[in-house]
């Protein structure tokens, strides 16, 4: 992506599409890894097609991806095999032998970061006694491996790094006595780097393989993509909430400090870094994932559905026949998802969904009543009260999701921009550069100022309210 941004006049911001690759897990002996280095090859690809798109070498670049997952390098500073995808199984069990170490109020405490079986923690404990590990010099989450090997400096982006489950939230450095507790060698992450630090200039090679012209700098951003994403979130003000759709749902607040407290850590919500010192008061929902995997599963059966088909033939379901735990850990290992849901809405009473636009009506009712228990919650625990939902990220497209999450939580839902991590880490890179100046909101009004998100308004039917405060009330048990 290629982002044009100035602050002249009104302001102008646009976003550019100018190259887009595939990413392919690979499983090899039983082990689920990304494919990394194919990774990498798209990002010069891309490198390569903004420099002719545009004419000439981008003022910065930037990288933001998911979170948690890392690679491990040597002495020389070689990749030692492609990193392990986070939907891998070699995590099970972790999370209850850390607990029984330093006990979960405890890890909260220090962390406030949500359990997840897949935390970087959680996944170095799984890696201990490994040839990989052993040998290892330096570890870098998958942002920071991509910058490096584009620059050759190493660094810990702190947004990203406050997933990994070893970050205090409060002083935004590395949690210690966690680190020392569960015998991880801090030593192995690089220096912390935050949104809008520098992070180096491409290496010659990296200028010859994609005919740019330098010195081009490198300028670190909100590199959990998340964290670009709610910065680029169009609202005023600070009573919204937000939902960032893809893959996950991250529904949550955006606050000046953590929560830290033991109601907090029962609830699962996690304390994750922002941009501009905020912090990300959240909770994970398996998100599109569900309609992806049921999308896949029926291609590879021979029966392919187009989304916007299927989406059509959703709305006309009835809505609340059957909804599930959208975050029942059954959905997380991909697989036959159709399955798994209506497995799933049997075994909390309600009727199980046959037809493909039953199990997406089911999907998305399911999202829609996550989304509001999330904010509900979010409100409760925080003190904080909201007026608006932003949903931002590709779910924007998601008419039926924005529809069905505003009449579940009751308020307007505000959808756009869809592409909210790209403009929020154009942004970060933009202000670092001195093409944009001021904090988050001055950053927020030339999104609002430059894109054209929808509104989604609650419905005024008091018995479809009603039909939505009783599947609240009985949380995932849907009525027979």
């Amino acid at each position: 992506m290629v982002g044009h941004v100035s602050d002249r006049g009104a302001g102008t911001l646009r976003l550019q599409e100018v190259h887009r690759f595939p990413n392919r897990p690979v499983r090899t002996a039983g082990t689920l890894h990304w494919d990394v280095l194919s990774l990498y090859g798209g990002v010069l690809d891309g490198l390569r097609a903004a420099g002719a798109a545009a004419g000439r070498a981008p003022a910065s670049v930037g990288v933001d991806t998911w979170a948690v997952d890392y690679g491990l390098l040597d002495a020389s500073g070689a990749l030692l095999g492609n990193p392990v995808h986070y939907r891998d199984t070699r995590t099970e069990g972790e999370g209850a032998k850390a607990g029984a170490v330093l006990g979960p109020a405890a890890l909260y405490a220090a962390t406030g970061l949500q359990y997840l079986p897949f935390n970087t923690l959680y996944q170095l404990t799984a890696a201990r006694g490994t040839a990989a590990l052993e040998a290892a010099h330096r570890l870098l989450l998958i942002p920071d491996l991509i910058s490096y090997w584009l620059t050759g400096e190493a660094g810990t982006e702190l947004t990203n790094a406050s997933t990994t489950q070893l970050i205090d939230p409060r002083a935004r450095n590395w949690s210690l006595p966690v680190a020392d507790a569960l015998g991880i060698d801090l030593g192995l992450f690089a220096p912390l780097r935050g949104p809008g630090d520098p992070a180096g200039v491409l290496l010659p090679d990296v200028l010859a393989e994609t005919g740019l012209s330098g010195p081009v700098p490198v300028t670190a951003v909100g590199s959990h993509d998340t964290a670009s994403a709610v910065a680029a979130v169009p609202a005023s003000g600070n009573r919204f909430a937000y939902v960032a759709t893809g893959t996950w749902s991250l529904a949550g607040l955006e606050l000046d400090a953590p929560v830290l407290t033991e109601e907090s850590r029962r609830a699962n919500f996690t304390n994750e870094l922002g941009v501009d010192g905020t912090v990300r008061y959240l909770r994970n929902i398996m998100g599109l994932w569900l309609l992806q995997e049921c999308l896949r599963t029926w291609e590879a059966e021979g029966t392919p559905r187009s989304l916007d088909g299927l989406l059509a033939e959703a709305a006309e379901v009835p809505g609340l026949r059957s909804y599930v735990d959208a975050d029942d850990p059954a959905f997380l290992p991909p697989g036959d998802m159709p399955r798994r849901i209506a497995d799933a809405a049997r075994r909390t009473g309600g009727k199980a969904p046959e037809s493909a636009a039953e199990i997406t009506r089911c999907v998305l009712d399911s999202l829609a009543l996550a989304h509001r228990r999330a904010i509900e919650d979010a409100q409760r625990l925080s003190g904080r009260a909201v007026d608006t939902v932003h949903i931002v990220g590709g779910g924007a497209h998601n008419e039926l999701l924005c529809r069905l999450t505003a009449d579940a939580c009751g308020l307007p839902v505000v959808a756009g921009p869809a592409e909210a991590a790209a403009l929020g880490n154009v942004l970060v890179q933009a202000r670092a550069a001195g093409a944009v100046r001021g904090g988050l909101s001055d950053l927020r009004a030339l999104l609002r100022a430059t894109v054209e998100p929808r509104r989604y308004e609650p419905t005024r039917d008091r018995g479809a309210r009603r039909d939505w405060d009783r599947a609240a009330a009985l949380g995932n048990r849907p009525p027979i």
